[in-house]
C-alpha cells in the first residue's frame, strides 16, 4: 500500500511515518519510481509505535525493541528494557490511579455539600 493509505489506516499523518522512517523504525519497498510501498502488518505496527509513543517511549526505545516486536525474540538486554518500561509505566498507572481517587473524593464532597449560593454583587 501507499504512504498515504497506511497513513488513514494507522492513524497517523504522512509526516510521522516519514519520521519513523527517518528513525530506521519503517523500512518500507520503493518501486522503480521510488514510490514506498507498505505491507499490510505495517498498520499495525505503526500503531503499536503510536501506543508506545503515547506511553512515553523514545524513538531510541523503540527501535532497540523492535527485533522483539518484528520476530518475537529478545537478548537478555532488550528483555531489561522491557521490564523497566513495564514498571515505569506501571508506576504512572498507580500515580494516575491515586490521582483519579483523589478527584472521585473532591467531587463527592462537592456533590455532597451543594454548590455555593449565589454571592451578592
Amino acid at each position: 500500500m501507499k504512504i498515504g493509505e497506511l497513513a488513514q489506516r494507522a492513524g497517523v499523518s504522512v509526516r510521522a511515518l516519514r519520521y519513523y522512517e527517518e528513525q530506521g523504525l519503517l523500512s518500507p519497498e520503493r518501486t522503480l519510481s521510488g514510490q514506498r510501498r507498505y505491507t499490510e502488518d505495517t498498520v499495525e505496527v505503526v500503531r503499536l509505535f503510536q501506543q508506545f509513543y503515547a506511553a512515553g517511549l523514545s524513538s531510541r526505545a523503540i527501535a532497540a525493541l523492535l527485533p522483539c516486536v518484528n520476530n518475537g525474540r529478545t537478548t537478555a538486554a532488550q528483555r531489561r528494557m522491557l521490564r523497566a518500561e513495564r514498571d515505569r509505566l506501571a508506576a504512572k498507572v498507580e500515580e494516575m490511579t491515586r490521582t483519579l481517587l483523589r478527584l472521585d473524593q473532591l467531587i463527592a464532597s462537592a456533590d455532597h455539600h451543594g454548590a455555593p449560593a449565589h454571592a451578592p454583587r
